[in-house]
């Protein structure tokens, strides 16, 4: 058994280019919850979107190899740039049995666009800065034909749920009362950290209620937040912040299947079932305005075509017509922290420091212990000042 071991030692040494353990997971999101610097990436992630890439990267993998093709050409999906740019090698291995074929937790090492085990050795494609700028190129000439799938699928989705839009038909009853209430509905979209943290002011003036969107609620809870509202199918939502006393609504289909519900009965938890067949940040929104709310802030939705071709979505017509009939009381705040940023002048500092120093000098001068204090500190400038004056003569 030692003999083995340092053979296997020796092996893994031998290894060339950047060594670390690999990490397998089909779901790119499930990955980044187990993933730790310094160890390889291995997902089935067609398309890589700009969340994804953003979440890879801040696991500070050394590699990230992907078993589906990174730019299918679909879409101009920004992921992979995002991993690029930040230093970490991708690459592409055309083979649907990689993952099976892979152990979690076994070491290999990434030399160029090979990657090394200890018995044999795989060959994948490296994409760099300039492939990836051209293949983006190539996608966006496609985007037409996304666009006129969108626009036929809206059409469908407004024959299905006219009722549950217009009407309001299948909602169901809730707990939480929102009648005459701001509702803050957070989605792990673009930049929704950022902009939940310019929106901290808001929260503790208006104290509206806090609906997170499946992983968004978790977004909610490391912001320093309670969700007061669960909604989503529950495939990305923590099982601490189910149990956090929030109420649970699960986005189940419009058969009435909710696979979600298993999963929150066995914490504990009684949800509410709502089946629908938009998504789930769609049924949040008519959930706020059908319990009677009198404003919807919205943060990380999404609502351009990009942003759902990077969801996998088939169409966005749910989203359009959902927003048609919220109407004006939503508000879009994705992109606040971007909007505004406050900036303090450095004349502005010097100012403040004078004024303070100013006070100071009359608070001291205005009783007796503070005029000896300051006629104290004057004799000492005079013998220092006395001091270099003889030091240059």
């Amino acid at each position: 058994m030692a003999l083995r071991r340092t053979r296997d030692s020796a092996r893994h040494q031998a290894l060339p280019g950047v060594r670390g353990r690999l990490r397998i997971d089909r779901r790119t999101k499930s990955l980044t919850k187990r993933l730790r610097p310094g160890e390889i990436a291995v997902i089935d992630h067609s398309d890589i979107d700009r969340v994804s890439g953003e979440a890879l990267v801040a696991c500070q993998p050394i590699a990230v190899v992907n078993a589906a093709r990174s730019i299918s050409g679909r879409y101009p999906n920004v992921g992979p740039q995002i991993i690029v740019d930040a230093g970490i090698p991708l690459l592409d291995v055309d083979d649907e049995e990689l993952l099976d074929r892979l152990k979690d937790g076994a070491t290999a090492s990434v030399d160029g666009n090979t990657i090394h085990l200890a018995r044999e050795s795989i060959t994948g494609s490296r994409w760099d800065s300039d492939q990836i700028a051209a293949a983006m190129d190539s996608a966006r000439a496609g985007l037409g034909t996304q666009l006129e799938a969108f626009a036929a699928n809206t059409m469908e989705y407004l024959n299905r749920e006219r009722d549950l839009l217009f009407d309001g038909v299948g909602v169901p009853e809730i707990a939480t009362d929102l009648r005459g209430r701001h509702a803050l509905i957070v989605v792990r979209g673009y930049h929704y950290k950022e902009d939940l943290a310019a929106l901290r002011h808001y929260i503790r003036e208006y104290k509206p209620v806090l609906i997170g969107v499946d992983g968004g609620a978790d977004a909610l809870v490391e912001a320093g937040h309670r969700p007061d509202l669960i909604v989503g199918d529950m495939d990305s939502v923590s099982d601490t912040v189910l149990g956090c006393g929030a109420e649970v609504v699960v986005h189940a289909y419009r058969t009435g299947e909710a696979p979600g519900v298993a999963r929150v009965e066995a914490l504990g938890v009684t949800p509410v079932v709502f089946p629908a067949t938009g998504t789930s940040e769609d049924i949040a929104m008519l959930l706020a305005d059908d319990k009677g709310a009198q404003l919807i802030v919205a943060v990380g939705t999404h609502a351009t075509l990009v942003e759902f071709l990077d969801k996998g979505r088939a169409g966005m017509s749910s989203t359009f017509l959902t927003r048609l009939r919220v109407g004006s009381k939503l508000i879009d705040a994705k992109g606040v922290s971007r909007l505004y940023r406050t900036r303090i002048s450095s004349w502005w500092l010097l100012g403040l420091a004078l004024v303070c120093l100013f006070s100071l000098f009359v608070a001291l001068w205005a009783t007796p212990t503070g005029q000896a204090a300051l006629q104290l500190l004057g004799a000492r400038w005079d013998d220092l000042w006395a001091l270099v004056e003889g030091l240059l003569t």
